[in-house]
């Protein structure tokens, strides 16, 4: 009986799972997606004032957050529907997808900075993203390359993505006993993962983390280990395996009072409002707003963002859905739906943003409107072009990839 249960994945709760999407997960996807294109670009100070400068947590723990929620929808129905095996069968075959997309990425980019660096600009492209040692090693790190043990800063968060969800089949095993080990699993991993902590308790040899390069002992940017947590925090939401928190006026300013709190200690704090003692504060506490290992002040802090989103979109996102008519209600409604669509086509957009985003760097470093010359209209002029009309062109690929996705070549000449 056990076994079958195993291989079925189904049971009355699992099957009464919603399996709409939730217009939330969409709409904040599609946001962060704008936000990691802004903060990718070289030169561009409107970084400076990403949500992420005013706390801990950013744009990639909304990705990697709404990526859990989503695979929670898509892979745990087949899970449900189709059993262990095929469900496993499905997540594989999305790491083939996902691998690939990083591989060509990689690729891609390269041969962008090399071609770039054929006009000799005083600026050596190909270096400024650390890609020198594969153009001179290009045999080891090739290898590297295709078994993502050569994982450079720029080029790591879909190898995370792979590596977390191959988790998910040990997930899903673990849930069919009971969704406490589910819990206790990912706490423990996540905390193997905290590579200072590990080593102030003297037990550095159990440190979790996987090699970027053969050529020196620097792990993954973002550790899979841990970012694991906020994945499958998003996963067990959808599941129903933690119970949604009510909306409340004791747990919104719970939760403000720990976003404006950790404000104290942001970038913003240091830089604008002349906080050194902040700055201190981060250096002595480095081990708990890691980004590498995912601090458990970064979980914290993303925590209660997400709370007062969950907040602010209302019951089933029920904000998110608007039937006015009037000109303000027609402009959100817009708005809401641009964002949706990129959330929809979160991957291809990445994708596309990686590269938007070194190809405008490099504009903006030749035209002179660096970061360190933010004063002259000129600057900010060129800086605001760059980055509208980059989230304009992935809103034109977010809707050009649903196009292609709708096949619309195989319906019929009549509708």
């Amino acid at each position: 009986m056990e076994s079958r249960t195993f291989i079925k994945m189904a049971n009355a709760t699992q099957s009464d799972i919603q399996r709409v999407r939730d217009p939330r997960l969409d709409f904040y996807r599609g946001i962060a997606m704008l936000i990691i294109f802004t903060s990718h670009t070289p030169g561009n100070f409107w970084g400076d004032w990403i949500p992420g400068r005013f706390g801990f947590s950013d744009a990639t723990e909304i990705f990697v957050f709404c990526s859990g929620m989503a695979s929670a929808i898509a892979f745990g129905g087949s899970y449900d529907k189709r059993g262990w095996m095929l469900g496993t069968a499905r997540v594989l075959f999305r790491c083939w997808q996902v691998y690939w997309a990083h591989i060509c990425l990689f690729l891609a980019i390269a041969m962008m900075l090399v071609t770039i660096d054929l006009f000799e600009f005083e600026k050596n492209y190909v270096n400024s993203l650390n890609l020198g040692r594969f153009f001179n090693d290009t045999k080891d790190q090739l290898f590297g390359l295709l078994t993502l043990t050569y994982v450079p800063n720029y080029f790591d968060i879909l190898p995370m993505y792979i590596a977390i969800l191959l988790m998910m089949p040990l997930i899903m095993a673990l849930s069919t006993v009971h969704v406490s080990l589910v819990f206790a699993f990912c706490a423990a991993l996540w905390f193997i993962a905290q590579t200072r902590i590990m080593i102030a308790l003297g037990i550095e040899q159990f440190a979790v983390s996987l090699p970027a390069a053969n050529y020196s002992d620097r792990p993954w940017f973002f550790n899979p280990f841990a970012w694991q947590l906020v994945f499958f925090t998003g996963f067990a939401l959808v599941r129903g395996w933690i119970p949604r928190l009510p909306v409340n006026t004791v747990l919104i300013v719970l939760a403000s009072i720990i976003v404006l709190g950790m404000m104290t200690v942001s970038h913003v704090a240091m830089r604008e409002w002349g906080f050194e003692w902040a700055r201190d504060w981060r250096t002595a506490n480095t081990e708990f707003v890691t980004k590498t290992d995912f601090g458990i002040a970064r979980y914290t802090h993303f925590l209660a963002l997400a709370y007062l989103a969950y907040a602010v979109a209302g019951d089933g996102g029920r904000r998110l859905i608007i039937t006015g008519q009037s000109l303000g209600a027609n402009a959100v409604k817009t708005l809401v739906t641009v964002l949706t669509k990129v959330g929809q086509q979160s991957l291809a957009v990445f994708i596309v943003s990686m590269m938007l985003s070194v190809f405008v760097g490099f504009l903006l470093t030749e035209t002179g409107a660096t970061a360190d010359d933010v004063t002259t209209i000129k600057s900010h002029t060129y800086v605001a072009a760059g980055n509208i009309l980059g989230w304009v062109f992935l809103i034109f690929i977010a809707y050009t990839v649903a196009w292609f996705k709708s096949q619309p070549w195989r319906k019929s000449a009549t509708g």
